[in-house]
C-alpha cells in the first residue's frame, strides 16, 4: 500500500511546540497524525487547520507516559494509517510530548520522578521500540530534548537530566538504525513563550525579561522558531544530518 504524500507523526502535537510541528510539516507538504492526551477539541481543532491547509490529519489520544498501552496505541494507529492514509506505514516520529517540573533536588518527590521519567524517557524510549515496525526505512526520528542540558537552571535538574539520557539515546537510535537509513536527530528549544511549564516564560514579564536579556538575539522563542526546524529536518534538503544536537535557543548563555 502507498499514498502520494509522506506522514509525520508528533506526539503531543495537540497545543504549543507540538501543534507548531504539526502544522509547519504540513506546510511542507507532509502529512500527520498528531497525538493528545486529554486536549481532544484542541487536537481536533488543529487537524481542521492542517485540513485547510491541504494535507490530511488524524488526532489520536495517547498518554506518553504508560507504556502498558503502547500495543493499543500502535493497533489503533495502523487503522488510522490505513483508513485515512491508505497505506501501512509512516515516515516521521517527532517524540515531543512532555511535560515540565521544577523543584529542587533537596525536595523532589519520587512520584513526581517517576512521572517524568516514564514521560520525557521511558516512554520515547518504548514507544520508539513499539513503531519501529511501521516507520518506514528511510525516514527519520526527531528526539526533543531542551537547552538545559547545556546550561543549568536551578530546579530543572529531573527535567533536564531526563532530556540528557534522550540525547544519549538519540546517538545509539542513529547507530542502531543506520542500517534502514533511518536518521535520528535532536531538537533542543531554548526558553519558547508557550503554556509549557505554566506559561512563566510567556506570562511572568521578569522572566521573559531575563530570558531576553541572556539570549544572544535579544528576545524570547516562539513556537514559530521550533516547528519549522523540525519540517526541516524531516525534508531531502536534510538527508544527511543525523546523530546531531540542534539546539534553537536565540543563542541563549553564550
Amino acid at each position: 500500500m502507498t499514498t502520494n504524500s509522506k506522514i509525520a507523526l508528533v506526539t503531543g502535537g495537540s497545543r504549543g511546540l507540538g501543534k507548531n510541528m504539526a502544522l509547519s510539516l504540513a506546510k511542507k507538504g507532509i502529512d500527520v497524525v498528531l497525538t493528545y492526551n486529554s486536549k481532544k477539541e484542541e487536537a481536533e481543532a488543529v487537524v481542521a487547520e492542517i485540513e485547510q491547509a491541504g494535507q490530511k490529519a488524524v488526532a489520536l489520544q495517547l498518554s506518553a507516559g504508560e507504556v502498558k498501552r503502547f500495543d493499543a496505541f500502535l493497533d489503533e494507529l495502523t487503522t488510522v494509517l490505513k483508513d485515512t492514509f491508505v497505506t501501512d506505514h509512516f515516515d516521521f516520529l517527532i517524540n515531543n510530548a512532555g511535560i515540565g517540573l521544577n523543584t529542587p533536588i533537596g525536595n523532589t518527590r519520587e512520584e513526581d520522578f517517576d512521572q517524568l521519567m516514564n514521560i520525557q524517557f521511558k516512554g520515547v524510549y518504548f514507544l520508539t521500540q513499539t513503531l519501529l515496525p511501521i516507520l518506514n526505512d528511510g525516514g527519520c526520528i526527531i528526539n526533543i530534548s531542551t537547552g538545559l542540558t547545556r546550561f543549568t537552571s536551578p530546579g530543572r535538574a529531573v527535567y533536564a537530566s531526563m532530556k540528557g539520557a534522550i540525547e544519549t539515546l538519540t546517538m545509539y537510535m542513529a547507530k542502531e538504525l543506520g542500517s534502514r537509513g533511518i536518521a535520528v536527530n535532536v531538537v533542543a528549544p531554548g526558553a519558547i513563550e508557550t503554556d509549557f511549564g505554566g506559561g512563566v516564560v510567556r506570562d511572568n514579564a521578569q522572566v521573559n525579561k531575563h530570558i531576553a536579556e541572556i539570549t544572544a538575539l535579544g528576545r524570547t522563542g516562539q513556537a514559530d522558531d521550533i516547528g519549522g526546524v523540525v519540517a526541516f529536518l524531516c525534508t531531502d534538503d536534510a538527508r544527511w544530518i543525523n546523530a546531531q544536537r540542534i539546539e534553537v535557543s536565540g543563542g541563549m548563555n553564550l
